[in-house]
């Protein structure tokens, strides 16, 4: 696995707000995060969240992709993949900030044929509020144009909101919301199997419909930066969860958000504990 990124690799992340870093995993290393999240995303069936009950439909958006959340929660092998430092220490160097903490992963995962997914910003959603969130998009298969790779509207993270304009069926509505980028030219960022990218959670992005009969399979993680405070959003966090915040509280659970690199913290523990608990259950 590659381990380090270049300055140039790290200005260019911060002028377009994104970066694909080709080749980033090797040929047993892609083996390992196909077989961890094919068999994490059988086990969890229909439910889309771990320990929660949210069930895949037949909406416009559930035929976008096969969407799993926190598949570390309730997975050994992802576990293992997703707390890996190496990947937060990268997290931090791309926004310069000294920790990251999981915020949430998911498997994004287009059938054959699937929908487009439109025009959306990541951190809107989410339950803090940062510039400096990224989250690493992992392909498991080749992304190609035909099948479904991201795009980006470079540059759009250095304005982006937090209010949430949300994500449909129609690609141009993104638009309403930032006219000004509306004529702002798209990057596509096709990649081979066990490349990734890092994209700000501020930074317009989507991706194509998948115009295959083939599958397009990536992993992705959101990194929130530690010291993050609530800011008052549920998304993944459960209804217990939210009666014991209030807006302002420092999000510092480990076992919800593990702490995943830190320059100023002790981590390492914390990250062990969580494995080596998991393979007690789970052995």
């Amino acid at each position: 696995m590659r381990t380090e990124i270049t300055k140039q690799e790290i200005d260019s992340y911060r002028k377009q707000g994104f970066v694909v870093l080709a080749g980033m995993f090797d040929a047993a290393e892609l083996a390992a995060w196909r077989e961890a999240v094919d068999e994490a995303v059988a086990a969890r069936e229909n439910s889309k969240l771990a320990n929660a009950d949210w069930q895949s439909g037949d909406s416009y958006y559930d035929k976008v992709f096969i969407q799993r959340l926190n598949l570390w929660q309730d997975s050994l092998k992802v576990r293992k993949l997703i707390l890996d430092s190496r990947i937060g220490k990268i997290a931090c160097d791309l926004e310069g900030v000294d920790g990251m903490r999981i915020w949430h992963d998911q498997a994004l995962i287009k059938m054959p044929w699937a929908n487009p997914t439109s025009w959306h910003l990541d951190d809107p959603y989410w339950s803090f509020s940062s510039p400096h969130a990224t989250s690493i998009w992992i392909a498991l298969d080749d992304a190609t144009l035909e099948n479904g790779c991201m795009f980006f509207i470079p540059g759009a993270h250095k304005h982006g909101r937090f209010d949430n304009v949300g994500i449909g069926d129609s690609m141009p509505d993104i638009f309403k919301a930032f006219p000004e980028y509306k004529e702002v030219r798209a990057v596509a960022a096709p990649m081979k199997a066990g490349s990734c990218s890092f994209h700000n959670g501020l930074l317009i992005h989507g991706a194509n419909a998948n115009m295959t009969p083939g599958w397009r399979r990536a992993m992705t993680c959101g990194f929130m930066p530690d010291g993050s405070t609530f800011n008052g959003k549920s998304n993944i966090l459960s209804k217990e969860q939210i009666a014991k915040l209030k807006i302002g509280d420092v999000l510092e659970d480990n076992r919800q958000n593990p702490l995943v690199f830190s320059r100023t913290k002790d981590y390492r523990a914390g990250l062990d504990a969580l494995i080596a608990e998991e393979a007690t259950i789970r052995a």
